[in-house]
């Protein structure tokens, strides 16, 4: 029989710049407001995909996990040893899970790190050297900006003959530069102008989400629900009067609703109570605002535990990335929207040894590959919307991961 591995978790005493802490090697984020993990190195790593790839990942953790020998004197979510991963939208498309050989993690005063392997504690980088990125250049994605707004329309009349009540449907661009793309440099940027987002990277799919898909920690599940949105002008006196108009939108207020319902109804099954607000509040990011909900539920005591793989199946692919009902939703998506989002609007972040994690929608997000990134933006479309203002509105929701690629 294989001797077991080691892996071992020890406090750190200082407060870390944990993005700064990031080698070029895989670098893996799951960090806001200067808390949570990062890692990089890879100690396993494998692609799942499949209407069963929630149990696929799940049961691949799990097999990872009888190799180990752990030595954690930190305990709680987050230490130990921790899978990051990201999910395709489509379950046919891949998902990428990987087990990084270093990871470090903060949470209030409290720091930490995680090693695998006999040697000893790694030291931590005193200074980061970035790949210099040349200037982009901005080019179509899957389909022009005319044939995405023809899809609108086209979705516009398949929900007033089919009787769904939404479809989101996403558009992309592609930017290339000369050089190496550092996924560093952009977590550093996204970090900097939305400090208040998740800011993510895992196997090249880098960005920073407002959307928590899921929260589990000790039987407590949260998930923040957006959808609505109205892009800012930076006035703060007009963006006030936005915001109020945002929450009395009946359109946006329809489809908010649309999208807590779809989180709520996932959750019900796994929870003995669930509280649902009764009217969101407006979320202000430094590009939109949204119309946003946190629906939180304490998890039923039951013989099968529930982690964050079984709530996860449940709650993929909400009404906010999908749309409702979202198996016709789905349907329509795959019929009329003209790209593959890959893992763009697929669930990411880390869970740990215990099942409990953190996972966003991936949203306001790029996929690196070599000198090129695809970027991606989604809208909510119903009844009463106009094609030329779902334009703008991905316009706005592009804007982070634009600015993030400025020198």
């Amino acid at each position: 029989m294989a001797s077991l591995i080691p892996v071992t978790t020890t406090r750190i005493g200082e407060h870390l710049p944990l993005l700064d802490l990031l080698t070029n090697d895989s670098p893996l984020s799951w960090v806001r407001n200067g808390e949570g993990l990062v890692g990089w190195g890879v100690h396993a790593s494998t692609t799942v995909s499949g209407k069963d790839r929630f149990e696929k990942a799940r049961e691949w953790w799990h097999r990872q996990l009888e190799t180990f020998s752990v030595e954690n004197s930190v305990h709680g979510s987050g230490t130990g040893p921790v899978l990051f991963t990201s999910f395709s939208f489509d379950r046919n498309e891949e998902s990428v899970l990987v087990i990084p050989q270093v990871i470090v993690g903060q949470k209030g005063l409290q720091s930490w790190i995680t090693w695998i392997g006999d040697s000893a504690q790694p030291s931590l980088p005193e200074t980061t050297e970035y790949v210099a990125q040349g200037p982009f250049t901005f080019g179509d994605g899957s389909i022009t900006t005319s044939a995405w707004k023809e899809c609108v329309a086209e979705a516009i009349i398949r929900i007033e003959k089919s009787g769904v009540d939404k479809v989101v449907l996403a558009r992309d661009l592609v930017a290339t530069t000369s050089t190496t793309i550092d996924a560093r440099l952009i977590l550093k940027k996204l970090a900097d102008e939305y400090p208040s987002t998740w800011t993510f990277a895992v196997a090249g799919l880098v960005g920073a989400t407002p959307e928590l898909l899921l929260r589990l920690s000790r039987g407590m599940v949260t998930s923040r629900v957006l959808a609505g949105t109205i892009p800012k002008t930076g006035d703060d006196a007009n963006d006030l009067a936005l915001a109020a108009s945002l929450a009395r939108s009946s359109k946006d207020l329809e489809e908010h609703e649309y999208a807590v319902r779809s989180v709520a109804e996932a959750l019900e099954p796994f929870c003995s109570s669930t509280n649902v607000p009764e009217s969101p509040f407006v979320l202000h990011l430094a590009n939109v605002m949204h119309l946003a909900t946190d629906v939180t539920g304490a998890l039923s005591e039951t013989k099968q535990r529930v982690d964050a793989f079984s709530l996860l199946k449940s709650l993929h692919p909400s009404a906010a990335v999908c749309g409702t009902p979202r198996n016709i939703a789905f349907d329509i998506i795959d019929d009329i929207e003209g790209m593959n989002r890959g893992r763009y609007a697929g669930p990411v972040g880390w869970i740990d040894a215990s099942g409990d994690g953190e996972l966003g929608i991936a949203l306001h997000t790029g996929q690196i590959s070599g000198k090129e990134i695809r970027i991606y933006a989604g809208c909510g479309i119903v009844a009463g919307s106009n094609p030329e203002k779902e334009l703008e509105e991905s316009a706005a929701k592009m804007i982070p991961m634009r600015s993030a690629l400025q020198n």
